[in-house]
């Protein structure tokens, strides 16, 4: 049971960072500092995220209908 709570703490804290950094993107793309370097590493880390989560998806450990 300790590791399906595990799993499920890290998953929550991946959307949670997903959605917080794509939201920081949102305000830096308003801005116009699509090029800055933080604007890089936030579209470096959402990749990662994405990848992650679409392999949840493949192996039946998330809702395939969630978006990502």
């Amino acid at each position: 049971m300790e590791r399906l709570e595990a799993f499920e703490k890290m998953l929550a804290d991946i959307e949670r960072q997903a959605a917080y950094e794509k939201q920081k993107m949102e305000e830096l793309r308003r801005a116009g500092k699509e090029k800055t370097a933080t604007y890089r590493q936030y579209l470096g880390n959402r990749m990662l995220y994405r990848m992650m989560l679409e392999r949840y998806k493949a192996y039946g450990l998330l809702d395939r209908d969630k978006e990502i």
